[in-house]
């Protein structure tokens, strides 16, 4: 496993690789949204069309788990999530900077601590919006104690296992493919005559890599929805 870059802050180790590209992800995020947002018309063209259509795909998938009362709630948080898993899934693709076997640029999902964080905040944010919905008692009826209520142990534990679950997928999909793209790359390294088919292979992988990105911010949304659907809309009385 590839090193990075870390620094301490007193005795706290922080990852500055995850933490630059990070911020990275949310200022190419932040940027695109600006630039796409600026001098909208009501006929929509070019940049305006694709953040539209965008907007208008992420709507349509918590439409169909939300309803179309609910969903309006939760548009703002599917498009922030699917943006920045877009691009942070993608980054790591661009390039590769590496300095003394330590990397200072990657996908920030490939790290696991990444998404299982937000695979947490995910599963955290979807029990409080069950609360401020139906209150404590309310809640705890709607998302436990589904029939038959014998079943409560196993729906507290799912939802630990809906946070791994989560987070691991988006992790192990991501990780693999960086870690393909370096093995690809080492065939060239190993053989300068084997450089056109490290070539050939790096491109293709990068555009296989490129539509799995997109897919797994797709999975993320579409299961955050899901999640959400599950505490915040009425399932039992």
């Amino acid at each position: 496993m590839e090193n990075t870059w870390t620094f301490k802050i007193g005795p706290v180790a922080f990852d500055g690789t995850v933490l630059m590209m990070t911020f990275i992800t949310v200022v190419i995020v932040f940027g695109l949204v600006f630039w796409a947002s600026r001098r909208m018309q009501l006929r929509p063209s070019g940049k305006q069309n694709v953040l539209e259509w965008v907007v208008d795909f992420v709507n349509g998938v918590s439409r169909d788990f939300l309803g179309a009362k609910e969903q309006p709630r939760f548009s703002l948080l599917s498009f922030a999530l699917f943006s920045f898993l877009l691009v942070a899934n993608s980054i790591g693709l661009v390039t590769k900077i590496s300095i003394n076997d330590t990397s200072y640029w990657k996908s920030p999902t490939a790290n696991v601590v990444i998404d299982l964080t937000l695979a947490f905040m995910v599963v955290l944010l979807s029990n409080l919006q069950g609360v401020v919905r139906f209150g404590f008692v309310g809640y705890f009826k709607n998302s436990f104690l589904k029939p038959p209520a014998a079943l409560l142990p196993m729906n507290i534990l799912e939802e630990f296992t809906n946070t791994l679950s989560l987070g691991l997928r988006l992790y192990g999909n991501i990780f693999a493919g960086e870690i393909m793209l370096g093995l690809i790359a080492s065939i060239s390294a190993s053989n300068w005559l084997l450089m056109p088919v490290s070539i050939v292979l790096n491109v293709a992988w990068i555009g296989f890599s490129l539509f799995i990105s997109a897919l797994q911010a797709y999975v993320f949304v579409l299961l955050t929805n899901l999640y959400m659907s599950h505490k915040v809309l009425k399932e039992v009385e």
